[in-house]
């Protein structure tokens, strides 16, 4: 009798050991979740604040004027790195950042007459942010790829090109289908 007894506290022993692994199991993975989920967020920001970075360089590169009043648009990223136009050296970035959500130092680079007027993410990924952006961002709400948070300069580009007066005479030409990625790239 005693043996029987014994084996049945074994056999529930077993079972709550089983139980605790399982419980153990579950935990870690909600624990990865939310890892998995706080990694992707701060990489969202990350973006964004890299975003802007490419946004106020494209914009000083364009708002320099060159002889005669004329402004222009950078033809690659390598410009915003050293623009040739002038004699010394003038920088808008210090280097082409990496693409925080793919972890290489490539960017859709969004095209006007042949000139970069934005950049984007190659990330076909969904983004969590939906919504609560900065002013100049409003146009990413509701975005389901983060390949559509392109950082153009001005902020409003795209919604001009949508026909809202203002608009640069080629802006018609940048609907977000344009471009390829950086490096040694060309529109297609």
């Amino acid at each position: 009798m005693r043996r029987s007894r014994a084996r049945r506290l074994d056999g529930f022993a077993y079972l709550w050991v089983l139980l605790v692994v399982a419980f153990l199991g579950i935990g870690l993975t909600a624990a990865a979740e939310v890892y998995s989920t706080a990694v992707q967020r701060d990489k969202e920001r990350e973006l964004l604040g890299i975003g802007q970075q490419f946004r106020r360089a494209i914009g000083r590169y364009h708002e320099t004027q060159l002889a005669g009043g004329r402004r222009e648009y950078p033809a690659e990223l390598d410009d915003l790195l050293r623009d040739k136009r002038s004699p010394g050296l003038r920088r808008y970035l210090r280097k082409v950042f990496v693409d925080p959500m793919t972890g290489r130092p490539e960017w859709g680079l969004m095209r006007v007459g042949g000139r970069i007027v934005g950049v984007y993410s190659l990330s076909q990924r969904q983004p969590i942010k939906q919504d609560h952006f900065d002013a100049d961002d409003m146009a990413f709400r509701g975005k389901q790829k983060y390949s559509d948070w392109v950082f153009t300069y001005p902020a409003d580009l795209l919604l001009r090109a949508d026909g809202a007066a203002g608009a640069p005479a080629d802006a018609a030409s940048a609907a977000p289908a344009a471009s390829a990625p950086f490096p040694g790239a060309s529109a297609p």
